[in-house]
């Protein structure tokens, strides 16, 4: 149980993690003006993305454009937008593999060790998913803080930290957790076998098949009036098995477990 609760959480963690690397992957705000030194003025505020620059007015007006030029962007921007495409696909896949392989499903039931590692697969994929995710936010908050503390750039080309980042180094922290406690849950105790959920490997059911127990008893009848070795009836009691026609039957009478006889 302890596993299964293990995997739903790193599913539901990888998940949310996924949507949360899709909005900072779309949104424009990766960076933000800033408005300190010369550049006071309040009424415009620019923003810039991954895939579009826009503009936002105090009356109200918000405008967004696409970059004309995939080929004109600097080569970090180019970078940006691939790993996070890949660290999406990545997520999209690990979601898809980890739902398969999890406890709590009913796909490849009876696959036995093959679903524990289909779960793992899933949890690799997401910390794959969280690291790439987690390069380009690094690296664009590193050239924005870097850029804001340098003295011969003008203030009115420094720029801010936008929500953008942080709600992908969230996102991908989050990947990464969920990843991890799915790798966790499949390669330690507590999977369950091949035999069927919820009853262990060769179990089934129970009465599915025959229980045999092999005890003493005594017959305190014959025991008063001392017929001790009489008394003592060893018994096996066959669950799902009758008696067969013509079987001897014992010669004195004794307990079985399921009453006097």
């Amino acid at each position: 149980m302890a596993s299964a609760a293990l995997e739903l959480m790193g599913f539901f963690l990888g998940l949310l993690g996924m949507l949360g690397t899709m909005v900072a992957t779309v949104l424009p705000y990766w960076q933000i003006s800033a408005h300190i030194g010369s550049n006071i003025v309040t009424a415009v505020a620019n923003m810039r993305g991954l895939w579009m620059e826009c503009v936002y007015q105090s009356t109200g007006a918000f405008q967004c454009e696409t970059y004309n030029s995939m080929l004109a962007l600097s080569s970090d921007l180019q970078a940006s937008r691939a790993l996070m495409v890949i660290s999406l696909v990545l997520s999209v896949l690990a979601v898809a593999m980890a739902a398969l392989g999890m406890q709590c499903t009913l796909c490849l039931e009876g696959a036995g060790a093959a679903k524990s590692r289909v779960a793992g697969t899933g949890g690799g994929l997401f910390l794959a998913a969280g690291f790439l995710s987690l390069i380009p936010v690094s690296w664009t908050t590193h050239e924005v803080v870097q850029t804001f503390y340098q003295p011969n750039v003008p203030s009115s080309l420094k720029s801010e930290l936008g929500e953008c980042l942080f709600i992908g180094l969230a996102s991908s922290l989050i990947s990464m957790l969920g990843g991890g406690m799915l790798c966790v849950s499949c390669c330690g105790g507590g999977r369950r076998q091949a035999g069927g959920y919820p009853y262990p490997a060769g179990g089934g059911a129970l009465g599915a098949g025959p229980r045999t127990t092999s005890q003493t008893y005594h017959n305190p009848a014959l025991q008063a009036g001392g017929g001790d070795a009489l008394g003592r009836v060893r018994s096996t009691s066959h669950g799902s098995q009758s008696t067969a026609p013509g079987a001897r039957k014992p010669a004195a009478p004794g307990y079985d477990i399921t009453g006097y006889v």
